[in-house]
Protein backbone atom coordinates (compact mmCIF):
# COMPACT_ATOMS: atom_id res chain seq x y z
CA UNK A 1 0.00 0.00 0.00
CA UNK A 2 1.31 3.46 -0.67
CA UNK A 3 -0.42 6.83 -0.02
CA UNK A 4 0.86 9.36 -2.27
CA UNK A 5 1.15 13.03 -2.53
CA UNK A 6 1.10 14.45 1.22
CA UNK A 7 1.45 11.91 3.85
CA UNK A 8 -0.83 10.18 5.73
CA UNK A 9 -0.93 9.35 9.15
CA UNK A 10 0.90 5.85 9.98
CA UNK A 11 0.80 5.62 6.09
CA UNK A 12 2.41 2.13 4.66
CA UNK A 13 5.61 3.08 2.69
CA UNK A 14 6.00 0.22 0.45
CA UNK A 15 3.37 0.18 -2.30
CA UNK A 16 2.52 -3.66 -3.57
CA UNK A 17 4.08 -4.92 -6.48
CA UNK A 18 0.53 -4.66 -8.58
CA UNK A 19 -2.10 -3.14 -7.15
CA UNK A 20 -5.46 -3.97 -7.72
CA UNK A 21 -7.38 -0.61 -6.76
CA UNK A 22 -6.12 2.89 -6.24
CA UNK A 23 -8.60 4.90 -3.57
CA UNK A 24 -8.81 8.48 -3.48
CA UNK A 25 -9.30 10.95 -0.54
CA UNK A 26 -11.72 13.36 -1.10
CA UNK A 27 -12.62 14.04 2.46
CA UNK A 28 -10.93 11.87 5.40
CA UNK A 29 -12.92 13.41 8.28
CA UNK A 30 -16.60 13.19 9.65
CA UNK A 31 -17.26 16.84 10.56
CA UNK A 32 -17.66 19.31 11.71
CA UNK A 33 -15.90 20.90 9.33
CA UNK A 34 -17.57 20.59 6.17
CA UNK A 35 -14.95 21.10 3.24
CA UNK A 36 -13.71 17.31 5.20
CA UNK A 37 -16.63 15.08 5.30
CA UNK A 38 -16.70 11.55 3.91
CA UNK A 39 -16.28 10.97 -0.11
CA UNK A 40 -13.76 8.64 -1.89
CA UNK A 41 -13.12 8.15 -5.35
CA UNK A 42 -12.24 4.11 -6.59
CA UNK A 43 -11.43 2.83 -9.81
CA UNK A 44 -9.51 -0.35 -10.87
CA UNK A 45 -5.85 0.56 -11.93
CA UNK A 46 -6.95 -2.14 -15.00
CA UNK A 47 -8.94 0.30 -16.47
CA UNK A 48 -6.55 3.28 -16.67
CA UNK A 49 -8.44 6.73 -16.75
CA UNK A 50 -11.21 5.46 -19.12
CA UNK A 51 -14.73 6.69 -19.56
CA UNK A 52 -16.77 5.40 -16.61
CA UNK A 53 -13.84 3.81 -15.07
CA UNK A 54 -14.56 5.96 -11.78
CA UNK A 55 -16.74 4.84 -8.56
CA UNK A 56 -17.81 7.68 -6.10
CA UNK A 57 -18.18 6.03 -2.50
CA UNK A 58 -20.16 8.52 -0.72
CA UNK A 59 -19.80 12.54 -1.40
CA UNK A 60 -20.33 14.25 1.40
CA UNK A 61 -17.64 16.45 -0.42
CA UNK A 62 -17.00 15.62 -4.08
CA UNK A 63 -16.19 18.36 -6.38
CA UNK A 64 -15.06 20.86 -5.09
CA UNK A 65 -12.20 18.34 -3.71
CA UNK A 66 -11.61 17.53 -6.88
CA UNK A 67 -11.08 20.78 -7.94
CA UNK A 68 -8.53 21.52 -5.10
CA UNK A 69 -6.90 18.47 -6.38
CA UNK A 70 -6.21 20.03 -9.68
CA UNK A 71 -5.57 23.67 -8.64
CA UNK A 72 -2.50 22.03 -6.65
CA UNK A 73 -1.22 19.29 -8.78
CA UNK A 74 -2.42 21.05 -12.22
CA UNK A 75 1.03 23.55 -12.45
CA UNK A 76 3.43 20.47 -12.90
CA UNK A 77 1.43 18.50 -15.82
CA UNK A 78 3.41 18.53 -18.75
CA UNK A 79 2.74 17.17 -22.47
CA UNK A 80 2.49 14.06 -23.48
CA UNK A 81 1.30 12.03 -26.59
CA UNK A 82 -1.72 11.01 -25.70
CA UNK A 83 -2.62 6.81 -25.24
CA UNK A 84 -3.83 4.24 -27.18
CA UNK A 85 -7.13 4.06 -25.53
CA UNK A 86 -7.11 7.64 -25.20
CA UNK A 87 -6.57 8.74 -28.57
CA UNK A 88 -9.54 6.39 -30.12
CA UNK A 89 -11.69 8.70 -27.74
CA UNK A 90 -10.78 12.31 -27.61
CA UNK A 91 -13.08 14.79 -25.74
CA UNK A 92 -14.07 17.14 -27.59
CA UNK A 93 -17.61 19.47 -28.15
CA UNK A 94 -16.97 19.42 -23.93
CA UNK A 95 -17.55 16.41 -22.43
CA UNK A 96 -19.20 14.36 -25.15
CA UNK A 97 -16.58 11.48 -27.04
CA UNK A 98 -16.25 11.22 -30.29
CA UNK A 99 -13.53 9.78 -33.00
CA UNK A 100 -10.59 12.38 -34.18
CA UNK A 101 -10.26 13.12 -37.23
CA UNK A 102 -6.87 15.35 -36.92
CA UNK A 103 -3.40 13.33 -36.37
CA UNK A 104 -3.07 12.99 -32.81
CA UNK A 105 -1.54 15.59 -31.03
CA UNK A 106 0.59 16.01 -27.66
CA UNK A 107 -1.98 16.43 -24.80
CA UNK A 108 -1.08 18.07 -21.40
CA UNK A 109 -0.95 15.82 -18.37
CA UNK A 110 -0.85 15.27 -14.63
CA UNK A 111 2.14 14.69 -13.79
CA UNK A 112 1.66 14.45 -9.97
CA UNK A 113 -0.41 13.67 -7.12
CA UNK A 114 -3.80 11.09 -7.21
CA UNK A 115 -4.52 12.24 -10.64
CA UNK A 116 -1.26 11.82 -12.22
CA UNK A 117 -1.00 10.38 -15.81
CA UNK A 118 -4.38 11.67 -16.19
CA UNK A 119 -4.40 13.10 -19.88
CA UNK A 120 -6.69 16.55 -19.71
CA UNK A 121 -8.99 18.19 -22.16
CA UNK A 122 -9.23 21.75 -20.73
CA UNK A 123 -6.60 24.01 -19.09
CA UNK A 124 -8.20 24.90 -16.05
CA UNK A 125 -8.70 23.37 -12.87
CA UNK A 126 -12.20 23.82 -12.33
CA UNK A 127 -12.81 22.27 -16.25
CA UNK A 128 -10.50 19.56 -15.88
CA UNK A 129 -12.31 18.30 -12.77
CA UNK A 130 -16.09 19.03 -14.31
CA UNK A 131 -14.43 16.68 -17.30
CA UNK A 132 -13.48 13.61 -13.93
CA UNK A 133 -17.52 14.56 -12.27
CA UNK A 134 -18.94 14.27 -16.03
CA UNK A 135 -17.33 11.81 -17.76
CA UNK A 136 -14.77 9.58 -15.79
CA UNK A 137 -17.19 8.89 -12.69
CA UNK A 138 -20.43 6.77 -13.53
CA UNK A 139 -21.75 6.05 -10.32
CA UNK A 140 -22.24 7.05 -6.99
CA UNK A 141 -22.18 4.47 -4.10
CA UNK A 142 -24.18 5.59 -0.92
CA UNK A 143 -23.25 3.94 2.54
CA UNK A 144 -26.35 6.03 4.44
CA UNK A 145 -28.24 8.98 3.45
CA UNK A 146 -26.70 11.47 6.46
CA UNK A 147 -25.54 14.85 4.90
CA UNK A 148 -22.07 14.23 5.94
CA UNK A 149 -22.17 11.59 2.98
CA UNK A 150 -24.38 12.78 0.21
CA UNK A 151 -24.51 16.48 0.42
CA UNK A 152 -21.57 17.30 -1.96
CA UNK A 153 -23.38 14.90 -4.54
CA UNK A 154 -26.79 16.62 -4.21
CA UNK A 155 -25.17 20.34 -5.18
CA UNK A 156 -23.17 19.63 -7.82
CA UNK A 157 -26.00 17.60 -9.88
CA UNK A 158 -26.42 21.38 -11.08
CA UNK A 159 -23.72 20.71 -13.13
CA UNK A 160 -24.89 17.60 -15.14
CA UNK A 161 -27.43 20.03 -17.28
CA UNK A 162 -24.97 19.44 -20.32
CA UNK A 163 -24.30 15.81 -19.91
CA UNK A 164 -25.45 12.62 -22.22
CA UNK A 165 -26.31 10.08 -19.67
CA UNK A 166 -28.12 10.04 -16.13
CA UNK A 167 -25.79 9.48 -13.15
CA UNK A 168 -26.49 6.64 -10.98
CA UNK A 169 -26.92 6.52 -7.52
CA UNK A 170 -26.71 2.83 -5.81
CA UNK A 171 -27.42 1.86 -2.31
CA UNK A 172 -29.53 -0.20 -0.65
CA UNK A 173 -33.30 0.32 -0.73
CA UNK A 174 -33.37 2.06 3.13
CA UNK A 175 -30.94 4.57 1.68
CA UNK A 176 -32.46 4.87 -1.90
CA UNK A 177 -35.97 5.77 0.00
CA UNK A 178 -34.33 8.28 2.40
CA UNK A 179 -32.66 10.06 -0.47
CA UNK A 180 -35.97 10.14 -2.29
CA UNK A 181 -38.25 11.40 0.08
CA UNK A 182 -35.93 13.55 2.08
CA UNK A 183 -33.48 15.26 -0.96
CA UNK A 184 -34.96 15.25 -4.31
CA UNK A 185 -38.44 16.18 -3.16
CA UNK A 186 -38.85 19.35 -4.64
CA UNK A 187 -38.49 21.22 -1.43
CA UNK A 188 -34.72 20.26 0.30
CA UNK A 189 -33.69 20.10 -3.24
CA UNK A 190 -35.27 19.57 -6.85
CA UNK A 191 -36.39 16.33 -7.79
CA UNK A 192 -33.15 15.70 -10.17
CA UNK A 193 -33.91 11.66 -10.21
CA UNK A 194 -35.80 10.26 -12.67
CA UNK A 195 -38.21 8.62 -9.97
CA UNK A 196 -41.55 10.62 -8.10
CA UNK A 197 -43.13 13.93 -9.49
CA UNK A 198 -41.34 16.77 -11.11
CA UNK A 199 -38.93 14.51 -11.69
CA UNK A 200 -35.86 15.72 -13.78
CA UNK A 201 -34.19 12.80 -14.92
CA UNK A 202 -30.28 13.53 -13.75
CA UNK A 203 -29.94 10.39 -11.67
CA UNK A 204 -31.30 6.71 -11.26
CA UNK A 205 -31.39 5.27 -8.72
CA UNK A 206 -29.91 1.36 -8.31
CA UNK A 207 -31.45 -0.30 -5.16
CA UNK A 208 -28.95 -3.28 -4.13
CA UNK A 209 -29.72 -6.51 -2.02
CA UNK A 210 -28.83 -6.50 1.47
CA UNK A 211 -26.44 -9.75 1.40
CA UNK A 212 -25.58 -9.51 -2.47
CA UNK A 213 -28.09 -10.36 -5.31
CA UNK A 214 -26.95 -14.45 -5.93
CA UNK A 215 -29.36 -14.37 -8.66
CA UNK A 216 -26.34 -12.14 -10.39
CA UNK A 217 -22.67 -12.62 -11.26
CA UNK A 218 -21.55 -16.23 -11.54
CA UNK A 219 -18.45 -18.25 -9.22
CA UNK A 220 -16.44 -15.86 -7.18
CA UNK A 221 -18.53 -12.98 -8.40
CA UNK A 222 -21.76 -14.43 -7.37
CA UNK A 223 -23.87 -11.81 -5.50
CA UNK A 224 -22.21 -8.91 -7.23
CA UNK A 225 -22.77 -6.55 -9.52
CA UNK A 226 -20.93 -4.12 -11.80
CA UNK A 227 -20.69 -0.47 -10.42
CA UNK A 228 -18.38 0.99 -13.07
CA UNK A 229 -16.00 -0.51 -15.97
CA UNK A 230 -13.86 -2.79 -13.66
CA UNK A 231 -15.63 -2.97 -10.21
CA UNK A 232 -18.28 -4.61 -8.91
CA UNK A 233 -20.24 -4.20 -5.22
CA UNK A 234 -21.67 -6.38 -2.95
CA UNK A 235 -23.30 -4.93 0.20
CA UNK A 236 -24.48 -5.60 3.99
CA UNK A 237 -26.27 -3.08 6.41
CA UNK A 238 -25.08 -2.61 9.59
CA UNK A 239 -26.11 -0.41 12.49
CA UNK A 240 -25.31 3.57 12.79
CA UNK A 241 -26.53 4.21 16.22
CA UNK A 242 -30.22 4.69 17.38
CA UNK A 243 -33.22 6.29 15.87
CA UNK A 244 -35.18 8.03 17.81
CA UNK A 245 -38.19 8.85 15.14
CA UNK A 246 -39.60 5.93 13.36
CA UNK A 247 -39.85 5.88 9.69
CA UNK A 248 -39.75 3.06 6.85
CA UNK A 249 -36.40 4.15 5.49
CA UNK A 250 -34.64 3.71 9.03
CA UNK A 251 -33.71 0.24 10.57
CA UNK A 252 -34.97 -2.79 11.31
CA UNK A 253 -34.06 -6.22 12.48
CA UNK A 254 -35.78 -8.05 9.34
CA UNK A 255 -32.21 -6.98 7.90
CA UNK A 256 -30.87 -9.45 9.93
CA UNK A 257 -32.02 -12.22 7.65
CA UNK A 258 -29.75 -14.63 6.06
CA UNK A 259 -30.71 -14.63 2.64
CA UNK A 260 -27.54 -14.61 1.64
CA UNK A 261 -26.90 -17.82 3.45
CA UNK A 262 -25.11 -16.53 6.03
CA UNK A 263 -25.77 -16.89 9.60
CA UNK A 264 -27.45 -14.38 11.99
CA UNK A 265 -25.42 -12.17 13.78
CA UNK A 266 -24.55 -12.93 17.61
CA UNK A 267 -24.40 -11.08 20.39
CA UNK A 268 -20.72 -10.54 22.06
CA UNK A 269 -22.28 -9.12 25.24
CA UNK A 270 -22.29 -12.81 25.78
CA UNK A 271 -18.93 -13.72 26.21
CA UNK A 272 -16.61 -15.69 24.09
CA UNK A 273 -16.15 -18.33 26.23
CA UNK A 274 -20.14 -18.80 26.19
CA UNK A 275 -20.16 -18.98 22.66
CA UNK A 276 -17.33 -21.56 21.81
CA UNK A 277 -19.08 -23.72 24.30
CA UNK A 278 -22.40 -24.20 22.46
CA UNK A 279 -24.81 -20.96 23.81
CA UNK A 280 -25.12 -19.42 20.57
CA UNK A 281 -29.14 -20.09 21.28
CA UNK A 282 -29.25 -18.01 24.11
CA UNK A 283 -26.90 -15.12 22.80
CA UNK A 284 -29.64 -14.60 20.47
CA UNK A 285 -32.07 -14.34 22.60
CA UNK A 286 -30.80 -12.17 24.47
CA UNK A 287 -29.95 -10.09 21.05
CA UNK A 288 -33.83 -10.61 20.25
CA UNK A 289 -34.79 -9.29 23.67
CA UNK A 290 -33.26 -6.21 23.39
CA UNK A 291 -34.40 -6.05 19.67
CA UNK A 292 -38.14 -5.73 21.16
CA UNK A 293 -37.52 -1.84 22.28
CA UNK A 294 -38.67 0.48 20.92
CA UNK A 295 -35.81 2.00 19.76
CA UNK A 296 -34.46 0.99 16.73
CA UNK A 297 -30.89 1.18 14.91
CA UNK A 298 -30.17 3.29 11.79
CA UNK A 299 -29.07 1.96 8.39
CA UNK A 300 -25.78 2.15 7.34
CA UNK A 301 -23.96 -0.10 5.08
CA UNK A 302 -20.54 -1.93 4.27
CA UNK A 303 -19.63 -2.33 0.86
CA UNK A 304 -16.94 -5.12 -0.89
CA UNK A 305 -15.66 -3.99 -4.05
CA UNK A 306 -14.16 -6.41 -6.46
CA UNK A 307 -11.69 -5.50 -9.11
CA UNK A 308 -13.09 -7.65 -12.08
CA UNK A 309 -9.81 -8.32 -13.63
CA UNK A 310 -8.29 -9.32 -10.53
CA UNK A 311 -10.54 -10.88 -8.36
CA UNK A 312 -9.02 -8.54 -5.33
CA UNK A 313 -11.59 -6.70 -2.90
CA UNK A 314 -11.57 -4.11 -1.19
CA UNK A 315 -14.11 -3.48 2.00
CA UNK A 316 -15.22 -0.29 2.44
CA UNK A 317 -17.61 0.54 5.94
CA UNK A 318 -20.05 3.44 5.93
CA UNK A 319 -20.30 4.99 9.54
CA UNK A 320 -20.92 1.76 12.00
CA UNK A 321 -21.24 1.02 15.47
CA UNK A 322 -19.54 -1.64 17.55
CA UNK A 323 -21.83 -4.56 18.02
CA UNK A 324 -20.89 -4.62 21.90
CA UNK A 325 -23.69 -1.34 22.19
CA UNK A 326 -25.83 -2.06 19.31
CA UNK A 327 -29.59 -2.80 19.66
CA UNK A 328 -29.31 -5.09 16.02
CA UNK A 329 -25.64 -5.72 16.15
CA UNK A 330 -24.49 -7.36 12.70
CA UNK A 331 -21.46 -6.19 11.44
CA UNK A 332 -20.44 -9.91 12.63
CA UNK A 333 -22.07 -11.08 9.24
CA UNK A 334 -19.69 -9.00 7.37
CA UNK A 335 -16.81 -10.30 8.98
CA UNK A 336 -18.05 -13.41 8.34
CA UNK A 337 -17.93 -12.87 4.85
CA UNK A 338 -14.46 -11.25 5.04
CA UNK A 339 -13.03 -14.41 6.84
CA UNK A 340 -13.01 -16.01 3.88
CA UNK A 341 -12.02 -13.47 1.49
CA UNK A 342 -9.10 -13.07 3.32
CA UNK A 343 -8.20 -16.30 3.90
CA UNK A 344 -8.23 -16.77 0.21
CA UNK A 345 -6.03 -14.23 -0.48
CA UNK A 346 -8.42 -11.96 -1.89
CA UNK A 347 -8.96 -9.05 0.42
CA UNK A 348 -6.42 -6.51 -0.07
CA UNK A 349 -7.59 -3.62 2.48
CA UNK A 350 -10.29 -2.33 5.14
CA UNK A 351 -11.24 0.96 5.15
CA UNK A 352 -13.48 1.80 7.74
CA UNK A 353 -14.58 4.83 10.52
CA UNK A 354 -12.97 5.91 13.73
CA UNK A 355 -14.32 8.84 14.66
CA UNK A 356 -13.30 9.62 18.04
CA UNK A 357 -10.61 8.43 20.48
CA UNK A 358 -10.47 6.31 23.27
CA UNK A 359 -11.57 9.43 25.55
CA UNK A 360 -15.03 8.64 24.22
CA UNK A 361 -17.50 6.90 26.51
CA UNK A 362 -19.52 4.46 25.38
CA UNK A 363 -22.54 6.40 26.10
CA UNK A 364 -21.33 9.25 23.84
CA UNK A 365 -20.82 7.11 20.43
CA UNK A 366 -23.38 8.13 18.62
CA UNK A 367 -23.25 5.43 16.04
CA UNK A 368 -19.61 5.25 16.05
CA UNK A 369 -16.56 3.56 16.35
CA UNK A 370 -13.28 4.54 19.02
CA UNK A 371 -9.98 2.74 18.76
CA UNK A 372 -10.61 0.46 21.72
CA UNK A 373 -13.91 -0.58 19.52
CA UNK A 374 -12.50 -1.29 16.27
CA UNK A 375 -10.01 -3.28 17.62
CA UNK A 376 -12.77 -5.75 19.78
CA UNK A 377 -14.16 -6.03 15.62
CA UNK A 378 -11.22 -6.46 14.50
CA UNK A 379 -10.73 -9.27 16.93
CA UNK A 380 -14.18 -10.65 15.69
CA UNK A 381 -12.46 -11.21 12.17
CA UNK A 382 -9.25 -12.12 13.42
CA UNK A 383 -11.35 -15.23 15.17
CA UNK A 384 -12.98 -16.24 12.26
CA UNK A 385 -10.21 -16.96 10.24
CA UNK A 386 -8.26 -18.77 12.52
CA UNK A 387 -11.33 -20.81 12.71
CA UNK A 388 -11.05 -21.15 9.04
CA UNK A 389 -7.47 -22.50 9.65
CA UNK A 390 -7.58 -24.20 13.28
CA UNK A 391 -6.46 -27.71 13.08
CA UNK A 392 -9.37 -30.84 12.48
CA UNK A 393 -8.20 -32.49 15.54
CA UNK A 394 -8.92 -29.25 17.52
CA UNK A 395 -10.91 -31.20 21.06
CA UNK A 396 -14.27 -29.92 21.04
CA UNK A 397 -14.17 -28.18 17.41
CA UNK A 398 -18.46 -28.20 16.61
CA UNK A 399 -19.05 -29.98 13.18
CA UNK A 400 -22.45 -29.15 11.45
CA UNK A 401 -24.42 -30.56 8.27
CA UNK A 402 -24.05 -27.79 5.22
CA UNK A 403 -26.28 -25.49 5.16
CA UNK A 404 -28.81 -26.21 1.81
CA UNK A 405 -28.64 -23.31 -0.63
CA UNK A 406 -31.02 -24.11 -3.42
CA UNK A 407 -28.87 -25.69 -5.78
CA UNK A 408 -26.23 -22.67 -5.79
CA UNK A 409 -22.99 -21.80 -3.99
CA UNK A 410 -23.14 -19.18 -1.23
CA UNK A 411 -20.46 -16.50 -1.80
CA UNK A 412 -18.39 -17.99 1.15
CA UNK A 413 -18.44 -21.59 -0.94
CA UNK A 414 -17.43 -20.05 -4.28
CA UNK A 415 -14.31 -18.15 -2.14
CA UNK A 416 -13.25 -21.23 0.10
CA UNK A 417 -13.41 -23.73 -2.66
CA UNK A 418 -10.37 -22.12 -3.64
CA UNK A 419 -8.36 -23.65 -0.89
CA UNK A 420 -7.77 -27.04 -0.58
CA UNK A 421 -10.33 -29.25 2.14
CA UNK A 422 -8.21 -29.65 5.09
CA UNK A 423 -5.00 -29.27 6.27
CA UNK A 424 -4.70 -32.93 6.36
CA UNK A 425 -4.31 -32.95 2.62
CA UNK A 426 -2.43 -30.09 1.96
CA UNK A 427 1.67 -29.37 4.09
CA UNK A 428 1.23 -25.79 5.66
CA UNK A 429 3.44 -23.04 3.65
CA UNK A 430 6.25 -21.53 4.75
CA UNK A 431 7.29 -17.59 4.79
CA UNK A 432 9.27 -18.14 1.34
CA UNK A 433 5.79 -19.71 -0.31
CA UNK A 434 3.88 -16.69 0.33
CA UNK A 435 2.60 -14.80 -2.81
CA UNK A 436 4.97 -11.41 -3.65
CA UNK A 437 1.53 -9.95 -4.29
CA UNK A 438 0.17 -10.45 -0.29
CA UNK A 439 2.67 -8.44 1.16
CA UNK A 440 2.37 -10.92 4.19
CA UNK A 441 4.66 -11.25 6.77
CA UNK A 442 3.72 -13.27 9.49
CA UNK A 443 4.59 -13.36 12.83
CA UNK A 444 4.43 -15.38 16.08
CA UNK A 445 2.15 -14.19 18.83
CA UNK A 446 3.01 -13.25 22.42
CA UNK A 447 3.00 -16.32 24.51
CA UNK A 448 -0.54 -17.38 25.65
CA UNK A 449 -2.15 -15.14 22.65
CA UNK A 450 -2.67 -18.41 19.92
CA UNK A 451 -6.22 -19.72 21.79
CA UNK A 452 -8.64 -20.44 19.04
CA UNK A 453 -12.53 -19.30 19.85
CA UNK A 454 -14.52 -21.47 17.46
CA UNK A 455 -18.08 -20.52 17.05
CA UNK A 456 -20.72 -22.37 15.55
CA UNK A 457 -20.30 -20.10 12.72
CA UNK A 458 -17.26 -20.47 12.15
CA UNK A 459 -17.38 -24.18 12.33
CA UNK A 460 -20.02 -24.22 9.34
CA UNK A 461 -17.85 -22.06 7.27
CA UNK A 462 -15.14 -24.72 7.99
CA UNK A 463 -17.31 -27.46 7.20
CA UNK A 464 -18.25 -25.73 3.75
CA UNK A 465 -14.38 -25.94 3.04
CA UNK A 466 -13.88 -29.87 4.19
CA UNK A 467 -17.12 -31.08 2.64
CA UNK A 468 -17.15 -29.33 -0.39
CA UNK A 469 -13.31 -28.45 -1.07
CA UNK A 470 -12.57 -31.97 -2.44
CA UNK A 471 -15.16 -31.11 -5.43
CA UNK A 472 -12.62 -28.44 -6.82
CA UNK A 473 -9.29 -28.45 -7.73
CA UNK A 474 -6.34 -26.99 -5.62
CA UNK A 475 -4.39 -23.89 -7.45
CA UNK A 476 -1.83 -25.41 -9.94
CA UNK A 477 1.01 -23.72 -7.62
CA UNK A 478 1.95 -21.34 -4.83
CA UNK A 479 1.10 -18.23 -6.39
CA UNK A 480 -1.99 -18.77 -8.18
CA UNK A 481 -4.39 -17.19 -5.24
CA UNK A 482 -2.06 -15.25 -3.26
CA UNK A 483 -3.57 -17.57 0.02
CA UNK A 484 -1.85 -18.20 2.90
CA UNK A 485 -2.03 -21.46 5.16
CA UNK A 486 -1.73 -19.76 8.51
CA UNK A 487 -0.68 -21.76 11.54
CA UNK A 488 -2.84 -21.13 15.33
CA UNK A 489 0.36 -19.33 15.79
CA UNK A 490 0.40 -16.68 12.86
CA UNK A 491 -1.32 -13.45 13.29
CA UNK A 492 -4.08 -14.12 11.90
CA UNK A 493 -4.48 -10.72 10.24
CA UNK A 494 -1.01 -10.20 9.30
CA UNK A 495 -1.01 -8.15 6.29
CA UNK A 496 -4.29 -6.44 6.17
CA UNK A 497 -4.23 -2.90 5.66
CA UNK A 498 -6.66 -1.10 7.79
CA UNK A 499 -7.32 2.70 6.60
CA UNK A 500 -9.28 4.50 9.04
CA UNK A 501 -11.90 7.41 7.73
CA UNK A 502 -14.29 9.66 9.40
CA UNK A 503 -12.27 11.01 12.07
CA UNK A 504 -13.86 13.46 13.83
CA UNK A 505 -11.82 16.54 14.40
CA UNK A 506 -12.75 18.06 17.58
CA UNK A 507 -11.57 21.64 16.83
CA UNK A 508 -8.97 22.24 19.41
CA UNK A 509 -5.50 22.71 19.82
CA UNK A 510 -2.99 20.07 19.90
CA UNK A 511 -2.04 16.76 19.84
CA UNK A 512 -3.44 15.64 16.45
CA UNK A 513 -6.70 13.83 16.99
CA UNK A 514 -5.45 11.75 14.09
CA UNK A 515 -2.18 11.01 15.61
CA UNK A 516 -3.83 9.95 18.98
CA UNK A 517 -6.27 7.94 17.18
CA UNK A 518 -3.24 6.03 15.27
CA UNK A 519 -1.20 5.96 18.37
CA UNK A 520 -4.34 4.03 20.26
CA UNK A 521 -4.71 1.60 17.76
CA UNK A 522 -0.86 0.60 17.48
CA UNK A 523 -1.15 -0.10 20.92
CA UNK A 524 -4.60 -2.00 21.17
CA UNK A 525 -3.04 -4.05 18.25
CA UNK A 526 0.18 -4.80 20.08
CA UNK A 527 -1.68 -6.20 23.24
CA UNK A 528 -3.86 -8.32 20.26
CA UNK A 529 -1.22 -9.37 18.38
CA UNK A 530 -3.96 -8.94 15.30
CA UNK A 531 -1.16 -8.65 12.79
CA UNK A 532 -2.45 -5.86 10.78
CA UNK A 533 -1.37 -2.30 10.23
CA UNK A 534 -3.40 1.10 10.44
CA UNK A 535 -2.94 4.62 8.26
CA UNK A 536 -4.79 7.21 9.06
CA UNK A 537 -6.53 8.81 5.65
CA UNK A 538 -5.58 12.49 4.93
CA UNK A 539 -7.72 14.38 2.07
CA UNK A 540 -6.14 15.18 -1.16
CA UNK A 541 -3.89 11.75 -1.02
CA UNK A 542 -4.45 8.55 -2.99
CA UNK A 543 -4.02 4.96 -1.66
CA UNK A 544 -3.11 1.57 -3.99
CA UNK A 545 -3.97 -1.67 -2.41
Amino acid sequence: MKADGRSSAGAGTVQSASPAFQIIILGAGGGPNEDNVTGLLVRSTARQWTRDSVLAVDAGVHLAAIIKIFEEHLPGASLRKPTIASAAATPVNGDNLSTPTEPVRPKLCMSTGPFANLELPHATAKANATYVFRSLISTYLITHPHLDHVAGFAINTAALQQTLRRKRVAALPSTIEAIKEHIFNGIIWPNLSDEGDGAVGFVSYDRLVDGGNVALGDGEGRGYIEVCDGLAVKGWSVSHGECMRHSHHQGSYSSESTEAGYPSYYSRRSSRKDLSSGSMDSARSQSFSQNSSEKKAYDSAAYFLRDEHTGKEVLIFGDVEPDSVSLNPRTARVWQDAAAKLWAGLLTGVLIECSYDDSQPDGMLFGHLTPRHLVTELGVLADKVRALTAPDSSPGSPRKRKRPSNGHKLPSEELLARRPPSRHHVRRRTRSSVSPSTSLRPESPRHGSSEIVLTNEDAELRSIVEEEGSNHRAPKSRHESGAIHQSPTTKPLAGLKVIIIHVKDPLRDEPSIEETILAQLQEHERESQLGCTFTVSESGTSIWL
